[in-house]
C-alpha cells in the first residue's frame, strides 16, 4: 500500500504569515506539530485534513471537490475568523492505483489523528471508505465531515451503530449531502415518471455506495409500475462487461441502471452497450458517474445518460455566486459535482473551531470541544442553503439534482428538496 500523499495547502493573509509559514505551505510530509492523543497544538496553524481521491479515475471527482475545502481555508484566513491563528487544508489522497482505497483512507485517519493541530477532516468522497474511516474517527473522537457519501448505513440504524463500537452513544461523523435512500428513489422516479422507461436492467460494482444506490433505485422503479429484467453485480477491477450486456439485451431493457463510480466501470460500461445490442437504451446513474472522467472514457456513447447528484446544483443559488467567481479565479475550471458541498463542510468545522476557541478564552480547543459545537449545529448559513445536523448527523438539507449527458457534455435538468 503507498505511503499517504499530503499536500499542505495554506491561505495566507498578510506578509508576516507568507514570510513565517510560505516555505511551508506546498510541502509534503507531516510538517506542523503534533500530539498523540488530539489535545490542543502548540503554535499558531489550526489544520482542516482533507481526505479525497485525487489521482487517477477519481481525480475527476476528488480534485473539484478538494478544491471546494481549498477555497473555504481561503476564505477563512481572508476573514480573519480567528486571531492570531492561520487555518491549514492538510490534504491526502485516498486512491491507490487510480481508485479510492477503503485502507489508504484508514491510513489517511491514522495520520490525520498523529498530528494535534488537525482538529476535524473533511471527507471522504466515497462511501466505502468512509465505513473504514467512521470506526477510527468514532475510536480517536476526531470530526469527520463528508462533502459526498450518500449510503445510508453510514449513519441510520443498525449498521451505523456497528460502526461506533467504541462509542456507540457519540457521533463523530457528519455529512453534508443527502442520502441514497432519497437520491435512488428520486433518479427511479424521473426514469419512470418523466421520461416513461418501463423496463430495467441494473448493474453495479459491488461495492458499499454502488450496490447500495442500486438497490434503492429498484425499489422504487418497481413501485412506479416498472420492472427490473436483471440485476447483476461486477468484480473488482472488471473492465470487460460484453458479455453481462449482451445477456442482457436479449431480456430487451429499455434503460440500463449503472450503480458505481467511473473509475469502477461506469464509463465503460456505457461505452461497450453500444457494441452489446443497447447502443439506443437509455443509461442512468447515480453521483458516481456525473464527472468529467465519465464523458471522456464513454466518448461518442455520452449521450441519453442521466444521474443524480445528492446536492443542489450552486449554479441556481444566490449565496454561492461568490463562490463559484472565486473558485474560477483561484482555480481556472469549472466547479464539480461536490465543490460547493466541500466549502460548506470546510467551513462549518472552521466555525466549530472558532466557537469552541471562544468558550475556551481564545485559546486552540481541543477535538471534544470541536466535536461538541458540531453535534449542536443549527441553521449554518452555507453557499448550499441553511442547514442542521441531525441526531445521526446527517444534513437536514435534502436536494436531489438530475443531469443528462447529452453531446459529451453534462446539462442541469432540474432538482428538488425532498426536506419538504
Amino acid at each position: 500500500m503507498q505511503p499517504p500523499i499530503r499536500v499542505r495547502f495554506t491561505a495566507f493573509v498578510g506578509a508576516v504569515f507568507l514570510a513565517a509559514l510560505g516555505s511551508a505551505a506546498c510541502s509534503r510530509g507531516t510538517g506542523g506539530s503534533s500530539s498523540a492523543n488530539g489535545g490542543p497544538a502548540s503554535g499558531t496553524v489550526i489544520k482542516s485534513g482533507v481526505d479525497l481521491p485525487l489521482s487517477g479515475s477519481d481525480a475527476s471527482d476528488g480534485v473539484p471537490t478538494e478544491n471546494g475545502a481549498k477555497l473555504a481555508v481561503i476564505d477563512a484566513n481572508k476573514q480573519h475568523l480567528m486571531a492570531g491563528y492561520t487555518f491549514v487544508a492538510d490534504v491526502l489522497d485516498d486512491a491507490v492505483n487510480g481508485v479510492h482505497s477503503p485502507n489508504q483512507g484508514a491510513k489517511n485517519i491514522q495520520s490525520f489523528a498523529s498530528d494535534g493541530a488537525v482538529l476535524g477532516v473533511v471527507g471522504p468522497f466515497n462511501s466505502n471508505v468512509a465505513k473504514a474511516e467512521i470506526p477510527l474517527s468514532n475510536n480517536l473522537g476526531l470530526a469527520l465531515i463528508s462533502p459526498a457519501t450518500t449510503n445510508p448505513d453510514l449513519t441510520k440504524g443498525p449498521p451505523a451503530l456497528q460502526l461506533r463500537t467504541t462509542n456507540p452513544s457519540s457521533i463523530t461523523f457528519f455529512r453534508v449531502c443527502a442520502t441514497d435512500d432519497i437520491q435512488g428513489p428520486a433518479g427511479a422516479d424521473y426514469a419512470g415518471k418523466v421520461l416513461k422507461l418501463r423496463r430495467a436492467y441494473l448493474l453495479d460494482d459491488n461495492e458499499t455506495y454502488g450496490r447500495g444506490v442500486s438497490d434503492q433505485w429498484a425499489r422504487q422503479f418497481i413501485a412506479d409500475g416498472g420492472s427490473v429484467v436483471g440485476h447483476d453485480h461486477i468484480t473488482k477491477g472488471q473492465q470487460d462487461f460484453h458479455a453481462l450486456l449482451t445477456r442482457a439485451g436479449g431480456l430487451h431493457p429499455d434503460v440500463v441502471f449503472y450503480g458505481g463510480t467511473t473509475s469502477t466501470g461506469g464509463g465503460l460500461v456505457r461505452k461497450q452497450m453500444a457494441d452489446s445490442g443497447l447502443g439506443g437504451t437509455a443509461y442512468f446513474g447515480a453521483d458516481g458517474i456525473r464527472n468529467d472522467e465519465f464523458l471522456k472514457v464513454a466518448g461518442t456513447s455520452a449521450s441519453d445518460v442521466y444521474a443524480t447528484v445528492a446536492a443542489i446544483n450552486a449554479d441556481k443559488l444566490a449565496a454561492a455566486k461568490t463562490f463559484l467567481s472565486e473558485y474560477q479565479d483561484q482555480f481556472h475550471q469549472p466547479v464539480g459535482s461536490y465543490s460547493a458541498n466541500a466549502y460548506a463542510a470546510t467551513m462549518v468545522v472552521v466555525h466549530a473551531i472558532v466557537d469552541a476557541a471562544k468558550a475556551a478564552g481564545g485559546k486552540m480547543p481541543d477535538r471534544a470541544a470541536v466535536l461538541e459545537k458540531l453535534k449542536t449545529t443549527k441553521g449554518f448559513p452555507s453557499i448550499i442553503g441553511s442547514f442542521s445536523f441531525d441526531r445521526n448527523g446527517d444534513t437536514t438539507n435534502k436536494i436531489i439534482s438530475i443531469y443528462e449527458a447529452k453531446n459529451g457534455a453534462w446539462m442541469f435538468l432540474t432538482q428538488q428538496n425532498y426536506a419538504k
